[in-house]
């Protein structure tokens, strides 16, 4: 089975990062993703806050196999500006750059001079945002005058391979799943892994697509998994933790967090993430270890590698 990682909540130190990313390269991983676009750390504890695009242009240039990937949120970036980021980073590491945006939601950006306009606004801005950028790799003149995206004959060099760059989109409500019908390669499926609740996203994106005449099965699917691998049996704490490191996903019982969750040995985490890479139709399910210390994330990276796999 294809596998990614994510580690995430800037549990890591920049040599701890690059050491289990390389792991994850060496291990058979298909993509290994970090912390995004951040404006400051909501908490009082101490962590080094690198950089999200910073750090995945690094890892890019320190890895060779593995795709890298980090979240865009579309309020911190000029749309000519991330075209042509995105185009170097894709110049610099051809087919590795794994390009997931969303509209994003932080209190703490105001504190840099960031605006923070609401949902509904965000999604417009999303929007104008995408098609300038599909058009700035397709190696056009762009010039439009939207609410958010104001270009006046911009270009960027050089244009990538084929003029695109496969787009993920993260969400799960109507509006934004309307521009994962327009604009996504790949749908970030920004929920638990519950069946009820990814069928209903999924009936609003299959409308949407055919609203718009495209095959939904034209989008690939992707979606972050709370894993850890256990020695034992003991589950004491994991669904505080889930609950505090994933707090969008709003109250969740102790059930549906038992569903949500994939706890245990190396070989039940491997078998329960197959079954629901088939259930939910994954394209890239993601092993989300988000918070782990170094080891807890090796033993994980281990016991659930790719090549381990019956």
């Amino acid at each position: 089975m294809k596998l990614g990682v994510a580690f995430g909540w800037y549990a890591h130190s920049w040599e701890t990062l690059v050491e289990l990313v390389e792991s994850a390269e060496a291990l058979g991983y298909a993509a290994a993703f970090v912390d995004g676009d951040v404006s400051m750390l909501g908490s009082a504890r101490k962590a080094e806050v690198l950089d999200g695009w910073t750090v995945t242009t690094a890892l890019l240039a320190r890895t060779r196999r593995i795709q890298i990937g980090s979240m865009r949120l579309v309020h911190h970036w000029n749309a000519a500006r991330l075209a042509q980021a995105a185009a170097t980073a894709e110049r610099i590491a051809p087919g590795r750059l794994q390009f997931l945006i969303s509209i994003g939601d932080r209190p703490h950006d105001e504190r840099f001079g960031l605006q923070r306009p609401s949902a509904r606004e965000r999604v417009v801005w999303l929007d104008e945002t995408l098609t300038a950028v599909r058009a700035l790799w397709r190696g056009e003149a762009v010039s439009t005058k939207g609410r958010y995206v104001t270009l006046d004959a911009a270009r960027i060099q050089p244009s990538p391979a084929g003029g695109r760059i496969p787009i993920a989109i993260a969400g799960r409500r109507p509006r934004v799943l309307e521009l994962v019908a327009s604009h996504a390669d790949c749908w970030e499926i920004n929920l638990p892994p519950l069946s009820d609740r990814v069928a209903t996203a999924s009936a609003h994106l299959e409308h949407a697509c055919r609203k718009r005449g495209r095959d939904p099965a034209e989008i690939a699917r992707s979606m972050w998994i709370f894993t850890r691998v256990r020695r034992s049996g003991d589950r004491s704490g994991d669904f505080d933790e889930y609950r505090r490191l994933n707090p969008w996903f709003g109250q969740l019982s102790d059930a549906e967090c038992a569903a949500a969750t994939v706890v245990g040995s190396a070989e039940a985490c491997r078998a329960r993430l197959s079954r629901l890479a088939d259930e939910l139709k994954l394209d890239l399910p993601v092993i989300d270890l988000s918070g782990l210390d170094a080891d807890a994330s090796h033993l994980a990276l281990e016991g659930l590698a790719p090549g381990n796999a019956r």
